[in-house]
């Protein structure tokens, strides 16, 4: 993406900033061609496929090498990344000799030249954070693995060949989300919102998941959210994590509609109105509806285990329920599903929305606060982000300058150097000062818009809204 960083004022030429941008990515296991000549065996997947071949092969091998080549100094870290001028590469290996490299164009700014001299380009090469795009090559093999199992399943299943085939019918959609530039803090924490409610309210929903349970006993595992934000769920957080990634930035917003005011709708016209299945069948009546739910595979005792994935939507509430994927999902299994969950998800979306609205009356107006924040829970990957105001697979909307976000980076990379509990706090050339505290394996980051502000203001200030808005919170002083 190329910005215009300046005005084109009294005939003056343009500067052109331009965002990183991804280069390569490719996944190779180097057991594959160990001998001359069969290098080209080792490439299981690359993007973009059009790249000669021999090129793939000597950007490969270059990896391979540097991976090597590091691993003289630290055996048992092997190399994450490498920083040069132009672009920054990644390096990952999920599993034993299977490595993913992700190569990312560097930010670069274009001076235009006087005398029609081509313009000079100028690489920022510290504007790139690697535990950012680190981040965001482990997602990479974490959605791959969610929907189509860690790669020695398809190895097992049908070798080399079905591999190479998972690989490409996955990347080649997967890598057309990926918008390297939106790339930033929640990438790293790669979090859950959850879904604020009163004591009442969640034990309805434990209610009607424990029913739905026990009168469907082929479902195995179910989660529930409420406005892109979660309630309840039965899988392993880090299964969870995924899933919830793969729900709000691809699933939801593709089947988007309009908020519908339960206040304003009887009960029975909703039922008829927003009750679907977001995976399966799109029209239940239809008798050429296909019952084909997507396939996802989740921890267990054993490795992992397959199940089909069914997402059933009344207002803004979705149910997400797993099933064994060696039983066939029937019609009859889904109009029961419909009739059982259907009046029961309408009502319980109807309570939430009438809670939360009462919640937001009591609350008071919303001022525009002095302060933003993003706060992040190891323990429970819960994340709440006043930053950010939207952010799907195509989009992030930050109401923050870059520049701030990266210093909120460079403070993250700190904390993760250390295990003790600290806080940073940094005075930005904006007249903004930002703010880390990390505690009990808690991370708060607050900018604060100040201008005048010292050094004991702002901390003052920090305590005042860890005192308002995390007040059930502990946060060492």
């Amino acid at each position: 993406i190329a910005l215009d960083t300046q005005p084109n004022g009294g005939g003056r030429m343009q500067e052109k900033q331009y965002t990183p941008c991804l280069l390569n990515f490719f996944i190779y296991n180097p057991t594959f061609g160990p001998r001359e000549g069969e290098e080209e065996k080792k490439i299981l997947f690359y993007h973009p496929s059009e790249v000669e071949k021999n090129e793939k092969i000597r950007n490969v091998g270059l990896c391979e090498a540097i991976v090597q080549f590091t691993r003289t100094f630290c055996p048992t870290k092997p190399a994450k990344s490498l920083h040069t001028q132009k672009n920054r590469q990644f390096f990952f290996e999920p599993e034993e000799n299977f490595w993913i490299v992700m190569v990312v164009r560097n930010p670069m700014i274009e001076k235009p030249n006087k005398d029609g001299k081509p313009p000079t380009i100028e690489y920022q090469e510290e504007e790139i954070l690697d535990t950012v795009y680190g981040a965001v090559v482990r997602q990479c093999y974490s959605m791959y693995k969610l929907f189509n199992g860690p790669f020695g399943r398809a190895m097992e299943t049908g070798g080399v060949e079905l591999l190479m085939q998972k690989l490409e019918k996955f990347f080649y959609r997967y890598l057309q989300t990926l918008h390297l530039q939106s790339c930033d803090l929640l990438d790293v924490f790669g979090g859950i919102s959850f879904f604020p409610l009163d004591k009442m309210t969640y034990l309805k929903i434990q209610s009607f998941v424990n029913r739905v349970e026990e009168s469907l006993s082929l479902i195995k595992y179910t989660a529930f959210l409420y406005n892109d934000q979660l309630i309840w769920s039965g899988l392993e957080q880090d299964d969870m994590r995924t899933l919830y990634k793969y729900l709000t930035t691809s699933l939801f917003p593709r089947h988007s509609e309009p908020e519908v005011r339960s206040n304003l709708l009887s009960v029975n016209f909703l039922s008829c109105f927003v009750l679907r299945f977001l995976t399966g069948p799109a029209n239940l009546k239809d008798p050429e509806a296909k019952f084909r739910f997507p396939k996802i595979f989740v921890a267990s005792e054993d490795g992992y285990e397959e199940l089909h994935l069914i997402v059933y939507k009344a207002m803004s509430a979705a149910a997400c329920f797993m099933i064994n994927a060696s039983v066939e999902v029937t019609r009859e299994f889904c109009e029961q599903l419909d009739g059982l969950v259907g009046p029961q998800l309408t009502l319980l979306a109807s309570d939430i929305c009438e809670q939360f609205t009462i919640n937001r009356r009591t609350s008071g107006p919303e001022k525009e606060p002095q302060f933003k924040f993003i706060y992040f829970n190891h323990m429970n990957l819960a994340e709440k982000s006043t930053i950010h105001m939207r952010k799907t697979a195509s989009v992030c909307l930050t109401s923050v300058h870059p520049d701030l976000m990266k210093i909120l980076g460079d403070i993250n990379c700190d904390f993760a150097r250390v295990d003790e509990d600290e806080e940073i706090i940094v005075k930005a050339m904006t007249d903004y000062w930002v703010v880390g505290k990390k505690s009990d394996q808690r991370e708060l980051y607050v900018i604060l818009n100040q201008k005048n502000a010292n050094l004991i203001e702002v901390n003052e200030e920090v305590k005042r809204l860890c005192a308002t808005q995390f007040n059930n919170i502990f946060f060492l002083d």
